[in-house]
């Protein structure tokens, strides 16, 4: 069998675009030559797909704070129902090389909330990472917490409100039901942005509009005191847990920019300094949150461990970083299962997934 030809979609209308470029780099960069040919897709902030070139993909390559993606005069557009030569040039109308499968590392709205897995599906083509239903139920923290919750599994206690509800959030009763501090979130964003951590009623007001600028929904919840503890979970119907890591961080929390541009914002154990009895816990929970939430690929669940011995789930990422400092490719290193090896198999999962659903019935 020939070199399969995969298509990586990176960057994105999302906050998170910037840590897209930096994530598609390294997987660019370390995928199996051997095996793939790449295709290069960077969706620019106004939702514009580009073909790039390898030589060329990327402006400031090496400095996450100033990385761009480099424009193309080549925009993509996509054919749904076809089943082969999906994509075709927007400007020429010439047919792009049919592509076997795509690595979608498109990090947080539009991206990981099952925009994207829906596009995909339409126009039939494999893809990494969990499905529709899958990134939809985990992008939305509200519903998530629901899920879990009703599934046994421990989480912060929140309060959800909607634009429509906004001039009925009262600091003095969300403080009474969740005590302080407070964290104040968009209910669909990863990566810490819109998040703020809230200690008085002048933070808290600022707090909840910041949130809603991100959001039309929002979850004020309590701040559970523990270490941070994370887990990578690989596979569809028989998914594996990696050992687990620690982000031991040096702010009051792990914002945005020490995860992603400030190598020394935060602290990685990998693994984490857990007992064997700890470790299996949060190995097991993370299978099972994986599971509940209909996740398959790839996700990396967040928890925090409590000084009792508590574990609580924070959330699960869909589509994780995947930079070089980023947590789910390290777990898998230190786990066994080297970068390029864990990006083969990712796409095998796609594939394997695939055929499966291409085998169900579409007629009656």
């Amino acid at each position: 069998m020939g070199k399969m030809n995969i298509g990586i979609i990176f960057g994105g209308k999302s906050a998170e675009h910037e840590v897209s470029l930096q994530s598609a780099k390294n997987i660019i960069d370390a995928i199996d030559k051997e095996k793939f040919t790449v295709t290069l897709i960077g969706i620019d902030k106004q939702g514009n797909w580009h073909l790039n070139d390898h030589s060329s993909y990327l402006l400031h390559a090496d400095n996450p704070k100033l990385i761009q993606l480099n424009k193309s005069n080549e925009t993509v557009a996509i054919v749904p129902g076809s089943n082969e030569h999906q994509f075709i040039q927007a400007n020429s109308t010439a047919i792009l090389e049919q592509l076997d499968v795509v690595f979608p590392i498109v990090h947080g709205t539009l991206g990981e909330d099952g925009s994207l897995q829906g596009m995909l599906r339409l126009a039939n083509l494999p893809y990494v990472g969990p499905n529709v239903l899958g990134s939809s139920l985990c992008m939305d923290k509200d519903i998530a917490k629901r899920l879990l919750q009703s599934s046994g599994i421990k989480v912060a206690d929140w309060l959800v409100y909607t634009s429509a509800e906004k001039d009925d959030i009262d600091f003095q009763k969300v403080q009474e039901k969740l005590g302080l501090p407070l964290f104040i979130k968009p209910a669909n964003q990863g990566s810490s942005v819109g998040v703020s951590k809230v200690m008085t009623e002048d933070e808290f007001s600022q707090a909840v509009q910041l949130a809603f600028e991100y959001d039309r929904k929002i979850i004020i919840e309590e701040a559970i005191q523990g270490r941070e503890i994370e887990c990578s979970v690989l596979g569809n119907d028989h998914p594996i847990a990696s050992l687990p890591g620690e982000i031991l961080p040096k702010t009051s929390f792990y914002s945005y920019e020490s995860k992603y541009i400030d190598e020394k914002g935060a602290e990685l154990a990998a693994p984490a300094d857990l007992t064997d009895k700890e470790m299996e816990k949060v190995q097991e929970v993370s299978i099972q949150a994986f599971k509940v939430l209909q996740c398959e690929g790839l996700g990396r669940v967040d928890f925090f461990l409590t000084d009792p011995g508590d574990l609580y789930v924070n959330e699960i990422n869909t589509l994780p970083g995947f930079t070089k400092i980023s947590m789910y490719p390290r777990l898998w290193e230190v786990s066994g299962l080297s970068y390029s090896s864990l990006i083969t198999r990712l796409i095998e999962l796609a594939i394997e997934r695939h055929e499966k659903e291409s085998k169900l019935k579409s007629t009656i």
